[in-house]
């Protein structure tokens, strides 16, 4: 199908892509890579008045490693899959990265493009949660920084407001001691996640001193499973601690039955994705 008809303006900087939201308000849409956008617009799902393509501000592309890691919000999965530096600095980045649909998906996605859209089959925002991101956004009144844990709020919602942008996501390195992974059960034609889970564990010795586990596919958002990482806590990470705290992954939250996986698959498989991850992340952590 064609779009409605719709004005189209494509800002250099974010100070003018923030002056063009303030500017018309509801009417616009924020293009980034267009996979989720353009489609609905196609299909008449959505109909934006006003276009405005951030494509072309560069301060919103690349990614940095200093004390931590800074990403731009328009950098291209494609960047951060084969990002050297990243696959040093966070390895678990360019890992998740490569499980997203195809190379011409990879191609054109845009990391900030994903969290502001927050499909909750999404694979990145599980992994954004696992290591406690820092996502920095500008508005009409500055800059701001919302931690992973405070950004989503409901399916396709964030705590973004009105006129605001993404502009960073600020990850921490791993260092020694420290391990992330993400086990996926993929939609074979679409690779979304019918169920993703990313672990983060941090060894101190021979016991477990810090865990995040987050699910994304199963449920309305993506979320963190507070009770498997307290049951991981203090454990000595062994493959009994994690089939005991992977047990109570999926407890307390809610769960979706479609038609590709129902609510008590899903359930089922959020424990066997949860002791996959935790086992990948607690061996690199022991590395």
């Amino acid at each position: 199908m064609i779009p409605s008809a719709f004005e189209y303006f494509a800002p250099a900087s974010v100070a003018e892509a923030i002056s063009l939201l303030e500017q018309y308000g509801d009417e616009a849409k924020i293009l980034a890579g267009g996979h989720s956008l353009l489609p609905a617009m196609k299909l008449r799902l959505a109909s934006p008045g006003v276009l405005i393509d951030i494509n072309k501000i560069a301060e919103l592309r690349g990614v940095v490693i200093n004390g931590s890691i800074n990403i731009g919000a328009m950098t291209t999965w494609h960047t951060i899959e084969h990002h050297d530096g990243l696959k040093s600095a966070c390895g678990v980045l360019p890992e998740v990265v490569a499980q997203i649909g195809d190379i011409q998906v990879r191609n054109r996605g845009t990391l900030g493009g994903a969290l502001a859209h927050a499909d909750p089959a999404a694979d990145a925002p599980a992994a954004i949660l696992a290591l406690d991101a820092q996502i920095r956004t500008h508005g009409p009144g500055g800059e701001r920084t919302i931690a992973a844990g405070d950004f989503f709020t409901d399916m396709l919602t964030t705590s973004l407001e009105p006129n605001e942008l993404i502009t960073a996501i600020i990850v921490n390195k791993l260092g020694a001691g420290e391990g992330a992974a993400y086990a996926k059960f993929p939609h074979p034609a679409s690779r979304y996640a019918i169920v993703g889970v990313a672990a983060y564990v941090k060894m101190n010795g021979d016991k477990v001193s810090a865990c995040r586990v987050a699910v994304t596919g199963a449920g309305p958002m993506p979320t963190r499973q507070g009770d498997t990482e307290q049951a991981m806590l203090n454990s000595d990470g062994s493959a009994e601690a994690i089939a005991k705290a992977a047990e109570e992954a999926g407890a307390n939250m809610d769960v979706l039955g479609d038609i590709h996986a129902s609510e008590d698959y899903r359930r089922a498989m959020v424990k066997v994705y949860a002791r996959r991850a935790l086992t990948t992340a607690v061996a690199r952590a022991r590395r």
